[in-house]
């Protein structure tokens, strides 16, 4: 692995503050002390120094979508442990939107994304693309009388929209005809924040519903009528499995994770279909991606063709800047390395976890799309790997 030593490496400023003794005597102690720390904080910032030997770690700190979250929490850790210790990954989360900020603010050395930026975002801020994953997006329900449940893209946005209130809707029954469906209204929950598995639901809806595309379309952010708001895909979860006859749409593996039944959806092809690893990547067969300095914004593997493709599946992203060094972050070149390393071990030998998590593993060619973007990154104009 290249460019990790056991030092410590700061990639965030940090103040150390001396206890005040008194007394003239110990206020020039105190400005030498504060001397001497600026030069060290600025000699770690920088790379230049190290501090305290062999025990010492590369911190890395990322924020943003919960839609990966659990796989990214799931890497941190065996990262760890690969590194024997040396790098540890904080993640965040926070949502797709808050992620976004941050990078774009330089508070993290990396954010997660379920929704690309547009080509305008990514060549003025710098940043580059990498798919990271695979996942779905689940119409997450808590009806106790109804163990299977079928649903259309047309009847879903209706029933987010208020346009179907109630479980025995004429539109729901002819799509589920052998169940019997309860008089009970419908509660839909939502994300209260700016959300990337908004942005893939609210996506999804506008691709099947022109209705709904004029009066909402696509966003991180959408003003649900009626709706209860909560935060992160963990909320929406929590707050469907407490709320009787509520609906509500979430990543796959919180679903699977917290015994909440979801739905079948129908599919572009016609044909219900469950979600899963291998309806999701049916979705993404032979989709074409930019390189990861390019345009990402018409990325879009939703309502694919294809017998078995689940129809609200997507990418979720990894944004880093290519170019690392910048004043603002003060990020030293030996993290830099250990930035480049993770993201290249979490798609290579970090895939191998997808499949237990329910996230798909990234197909080959993505793979080498991605290793094409990593080599390309550089810190103070030299290529970091």
């Amino acid at each position: 692995m290249s460019g990790i030593e056991k030092k410590e490496i700061h990639t965030r400023e940090e103040g150390i503050v001396m206890p005040h003794r008194g007394g003239r005597t110990g206020l020039v102690v105190m400005a030498v002390l504060a001397v001497v720390a600026i030069i060290i904080v600025a000699a770690v910032a920088t790379g230049i120094l190290s501090l305290g030997g062999d025990n010492e770690t590369v911190t890395l700190t990322g924020a943003g979508a919960t839609f990966p979250m659990p796989l990214i929490l799931k890497w941190a850790d065996e990262y760890y442990n690969e590194t024997d210790e040396k790098v540890q990954v904080n993640y965040g989360g926070g949502g797709s939107g808050a992620g976004i900020t941050q990078i774009k603010d330089k508070h993290v050395d990396f954010a997660g994304t379920d929704a690309p930026l547009s080509a305008t975002e990514s060549s003025d801020y710098g940043l580059v693309h990498i798919p990271e994953t695979l996942g779905a997006v689940v119409v997450a329900y808590n009806e106790p009388s109804v163990s299977t449940l079928k649903l259309d893209g047309p009847t879903l946005a209706k029933i987010f929209m208020k346009n179907i209130t109630v479980w025995n809707d004429p539109a729901i029954q002819f799509l589920n005809p052998a169940v019997t469906l309860p008089t009970d209204s419908i509660t839909t929950v939502v994300r209260s924040d700016s959300s990337g598995t908004t942005f893939v639901f609210s996506g999804y809806l506008a691709e099947v519903s022109t209705e709904f595309d004029t009066i909402y379309g696509q966003g991180k952010s959408v003003t649900w009528p009626g709706a209860i708001g909560a935060n992160g895909n963990p909320g929406v979860t929590q707050t469907v499995k407490t709320t009787a006859h509520s609906i509500g749409y979430v990543e796959l593996a919180y679903a699977m994770e917290n015994n909440v039944p979801f739905a079948q959806m129908k599919n572009h092809d016609g044909n219900f279909v469950v979600a899963s690893l291998e309806s999701t990547s049916a979705a993404a067969e032979g989709v074409t991606l930019p390189a990861g300095d390019g345009d990402w914004s018409q990325v879009n593997i939703l309502d694919s063709p294809g017998a078995n493709a689940y129809p609200i599946a997507s990418f979720t992203y990894f944004l880093i800047y290519e170019e690392l060094y910048n004043a603002e972050s003060q990020m030293n070149k030996t993290a830099a390395e250990a930035l480049i390393d993770f993201l290249w071990w979490a798609i290579h030998d970090g895939q191998d976890y997808a499949d237990e998590l329910h996230y798909a593993p990234l197909p080959a060619s993505v793979v080498a799309l991605n290793e094409a973007t990593l080599e390309s990154v550089t810190y103070d104009g030299d290529t970091v790997r």
